[in-house]
């Protein structure tokens, strides 16, 4: 048990934290532009990612309601969060992940161990960045 609570504190309280620093220096070393100040539209997606925190208080009850199927609802507001971005960055790889994610992860919540939600976020994560990286070489 004092393990699990470990495990919990660490990705509830720290790894947020690391996020938008990780993601800085990941796309410094990218050579990206990690504010846009190119695009006119980065206040909109700034909101967009503000947005997800009004999402986390349904997460919050959930977790002290229904821990077991935290996951599913975690794993949901990631994927309905990626619909905005197809607008955004006009990519069919963000409206199609969001849908397909959000809707596969609600039904392997509910008739499957969330072992197997996590398995399929793994696999997915990696498939959406390819698809990603595919759709950006493609229009460039």
């Amino acid at each position: 048990m004092i393990a699990e609570d470990h495990i919990d504190l660490l990705f509830r309280n720290n790894l947020p934290k690391i996020n938008l620093p990780l993601a800085y220096l990941i796309s410094r070393r990218l050579g990206i532009d990690f504010e846009g100040r190119s695009n006119p539209l980065i206040g909109l997606g700034l909101l967009y990612s503000l947005n997800q925190i009004l999402y986390f208080l349904i997460a919050m009850w959930i977790y002290a309601a229904v821990p077991e199927k935290m996951l599913m609802v975690y794993a949901m507001i990631f994927g309905a969060h990626l619909l905005p971005y197809g607008w955004l960055y006009r990519s069919k790889v963000y409206y199609a992940f969001s849908l397909t994610t959000t809707v596969i992860v609600f039904l392997l919540g509910l008739y499957c161990p969330p072992v197997t939600a996590a398995a399929f976020m793994l696999v997915n994560e990696i498939v959406f960045s390819c698809c990603l990286i595919a759709e950006n070489a493609a229009s460039t």
